[in-house]
């Protein structure tokens, strides 16, 4: 006889929307705006249903946050351009968290524009 580990996913709207905003706490401690959500994914991925699909959209974002903000420091010596894109990037990190926890929370799939898919 065998056995089939049949595993039922949990629909979780808040943690997903926890998740998203758990990205701003960048703008309020200073740090863990990328560890957080990183360790709220890793452990509920297989758990909740969509956690996959928001937690790789989260981290993608992050990432490309990080590289917008490597590349924009020595466009700060061309004609203050990075400086710019310092505040482009600063906004996009409050703004798309905020909008796509409320995605997130209606049921809907994240859409983060602007970010390079690492994983």
């Amino acid at each position: 006889m065998e056995l089939v580990n049949k595993t039922t996913l949990r629909k979780d709207n808040t943690l997903l929307a926890m998740t998203h905003l758990s990205q701003l706490l960048h703008y309020v401690i200073g740090f863990g705006g990328f560890l957080v959500p990183l360790i709220i994914w890793l452990t509920s991925r297989n758990n909740v249903e969509g956690m996959n699909e928001h937690g790789k959209s989260i981290i993608n974002l992050q990432l490309s946050l990080l590289l917008y903000i490597i590349l924009s420091i020595p466009a700060i010596l061309l004609l203050g351009l990075g400086i710019l894109t310092l505040i482009g990037v600063g906004i996009l990190g409050f703004i798309l968290p905020i909008v796509n926890a409320v995605k997130a929370a209606n049921g809907e799939p994240p859409s983060y524009f602007l970010t390079i898919k690492f994983l």
